[in-house]
């Protein structure tokens, strides 16, 4: 049995699931030491132990004093702001492209290949831009001109193992604190496979890097020991914390009951190998569920020692059988010791959660001040359009985050429990107001003669957290899995200590079906919506979004917003509708706003550079007003976050126009890099 005691107060196995003080764990059988090892083991983890002690790196403070953009959310705070002002407001309006290229690695899902998902963050490091494809290449770019220094080409298999089409989301890179010179490796590139491949190639020459794992390449799916139902895809980069690589997994959503559960590694950064495991399940729980992994990036604060994971939800996602007893580490943000893997404190945003509401994105760390306070902080962004804003330190609240009452069950859906309250935010206020149905948008009604209003009659919505039923045309989502933030995260101005999100406002669909009533249905799906069969348990779901006939969402607009917070005092700063929405080939009116995948970036220069939107255009607005002062069109939604970087004395911004068939049926392989005219 886990006993878990916070700092404030003792909790009870059974308050625990709304308990809401932070969690360390001080008990015999801890998430992060489930699997004992044997003397071997344990002695040759000492001696590697020991050699990552002379050869750590120097912690990097949490604003790194020089601009680096060398991670998939830039820096390891996951702030996404550089220092570089070279680019400001007044003259962004200039901004042309200087290059670009298209890698060829792409594919609509027309032909024999599934459709491509590019969301690679480019990452600016050793003098060299690189860049992760969908085919599982990795490709080394000079900055300044994208003429290619090397490309390395993994041959992983083009299949759509665990996802519905072939997606990738970047590079991870490393250096040691003092290179040798003449010694290769020394710096390396990491890129991962959807066949749980992880490859590490010397970042000057792209060639492998023979003492890592076998020979330059790590299978990680030898640690898939439980519900083996797919392999560990490794779709997002390695989190790089001093010389540990801390590594997550992606799988299949929404698939089975039993599946993997959900597994972090840290990997020596050098040698790969394992140096620590963490579970969030435990034992018991692991045997009839699975998932809980963290499938997107981390975020680091090595000053602290501290690695913090956003924890997705246990399988399977939309029925709770199977779990009704307390999972505390699930849907959760949980610092973890960088050293050891235990858990330092845990705050769980959804207790039992039965929504797909995974913790989708990066905390971003920050240092606010509050009431004269100067606060170590993080901010977790979360599907369901809440920021939570904890100390980092020890994950207590620094607004108030409270506990209530939301909708039980209806009765109707067999051995599903409910927990009684929820976490709530008081400060800042939800991005989208969830607290009741949203209006039926009039237009759309008139246009389908009165199809979305019938809809909204035979949806039940009670408010957030109204849960599924398998009754009429089942429960409103508003948001859930394709709505409120995204994995692209909030960025983070430290001078103005301001945060900007992106956010959209989606209503969806969702129905429970028996299993013989699945079996029978007419099943189609998609990427991310449709029938999914959760097999095993007694439920298959169809998860659809609430749209007309024509296509035309059934809802209000604006479809998604960008927006600015105080984070000083938790207050909106400004907020404006994002990007244009497509359909049939016509942009809608830009007071309508788009829904986004992708997040922000935020420089110094007092401008906010994001793509993210269904319009596939790319923009640049003012960190101050919020005002559009540049856009450009590039080739198919850019869903990765930008980056940028210095080189030669000059300032850019690298968006990759790749797509994401959740938006639009539109796709592309271009990297497109812009700066001020020489």
């Amino acid at each position: 049995m886990l006993t878990l005691i916070t700092t404030k107060q003792r909790c009870t196995a059974t308050a625990l699931g709304i308990c809401l003080s932070p969690l360390p764990l001080l008990a015999q059988e801890q998430p992060g030491e489930q699997e004992q090892p044997t003397a071997q083991e344990q002695s040759e983890e000492q001696e590697s132990s020991a050699q990552q002690e002379e050869i750590s790196a120097t912690p990097m403070p949490l604003v790194p004093d020089e601009p680096t953009w060398d991670s998939f959310h830039g820096q390891l705070n996951a702030q996404k702001y550089s220092p570089l002002n070279q680019i400001n407001a007044d003259n962004v309006g200039e901004l042309e492209k200087v290059w670009e290229i298209h890698t060829g690695d792409v594919a609509d899902g027309s032909g024999e290949l599934p459709a491509t998902v590019w969301s690679a963050t480019p990452v600016f490091a050793n003098d060299t831009l690189y860049i992760g494809t969908p085919f599982y290449r990795v490709l080394a770019l000079n900055p300044a001109t994208g003429e290619e220094k090397w490309s390395f080409d993994t041959q992983s298999s083009l299949e759509a193992l665990t996802q519905p089409v072939l997606k990738n989301r970047g590079v991870a890179y490393w250096q040691a604190d003092d290179p040798v010179e003449g010694e290769s490796c020394q710096k390396i590139i990491y890129m991962g496979t959807m066949d749980a491949q992880l490859f590490a190639l010397d970042a000057d020459s792209g060639e492998l890097c023979e003492s890592f794992a076998n020979n330059g390449v790590l299978d990680v799916n030898q640690w898939n020991d439980t519900n083996d139902k797919w392999p560990l895809s490794l779709l997002q980069p390695p989190t790089v914390v001093g010389d540990r690589l801390i590594l997550g997994w992606a799988g299949m959503d929404w698939a089975y009951e039993q599946a993997p559960p959900g597994t972090v590694f840290a990997i020596n950064a050098r040698t790969g190998e394992r140096e620590w495991t963490f579970q969030a399940l435990s034992d018991e729980v692991r045997e009839q569920s699975g998932t809980a992994n963290v499938w997107t990036h981390m975020s680091a604060d090595e000053e602290l020692g501290l690695v913090y994971l956003p924890v997705s939800s246990p399988s399977p996602n939309f029925w709770g059988g199977n779990r009704t007893d307390d999972v505390p580490l699930v849907t959760s943000t949980t610092a973890l010791d960088i050293e050891t893997g235990e858990v330092a404190w845990s705050r769980q945003w959804v207790h039992h959660d039965i929504w797909d509401y995974d913790i989708n994105a990066a905390p971003t760390l920050m240092d606010i001040t509050v009431d004269g306070e100067e606060i170590p902080a993080l901010i977790q962004a979360t599907k369901m359009g809440f920021l939570f804003v904890v100390n980092r330190e020890t994950g207590e609240d620094v607004w108030p985050i409270e506990e209530r009452p939301v909708p039980g069950g209806d009765g109707n859906v067999e051995g599903e429990v409910y927990a009684p309250t929820q976490p709530f935010p008081t400060k800042p206020a939800p991005l989208l107001d969830q607290s009741e149905k949203p209006e039926v948008w009039a237009l759309a009604d008139a246009v389908s003669f009165g199809e979305c209003s019938a809809l909204w009659d035979d949806l039940w919505y009670e408010g957030l957290y109204t849960p599924p039923t398998t009754e009429g045309a089942g429960t409103m989502g508003y948001p859930i899995t394709a709505g409120g933030v995204q994995w692209g995260g909030v960025a983070f101005d430290p001078a103005s200590q301001t945060a900007i999100v992106n956010t959209s406002h989606i209503v969806q669909t969702l129905k429970l079906y028996d299993r013989e009533a699945y079996e029978s249905a007419n099943r189609a799906s998609g990427n991310e919506s449709g029938f999914a069969s959760q097999e095993g348990a007694p439920y298959g779901i169809l998860l659809e979004i609430a749209q007309n006939w024509l296509g035309m969402p059934c809802w209000e607009p604006p479809f998604g917003e960008l927006v600015a917070l105080d984070m000083t005092t938790g207050d909106v700063k400004w907020r404006r509708p994002m990007g244009a929405s497509q359909q049939h080939g016509f942009f809608m009116p830009d007071s309508w706003g788009s829904p986004t995948i992708g997040g922000p970036a935020v420089t110094a220069g007092n401008i906010v550079f994001i793509g993210a939107s269904m319009d596939a255009k790319v923009r640049a607005y003012s960190l101050e007003t919020g005002e559009e002062l540049w856009t450009d069109q590039v080739e198919a939604p850019s869903v990765s976050n930008p980056a940028v970087y210095e080189y030669g004395g000059r300032q850019y911004v690298a968006f990759i126009g790749g797509g994401n068939t959740i938006l639009k049926d539109q796709v592309g392989d271009q990297v497109a890099v812009y700066a001020l005219p020489e």
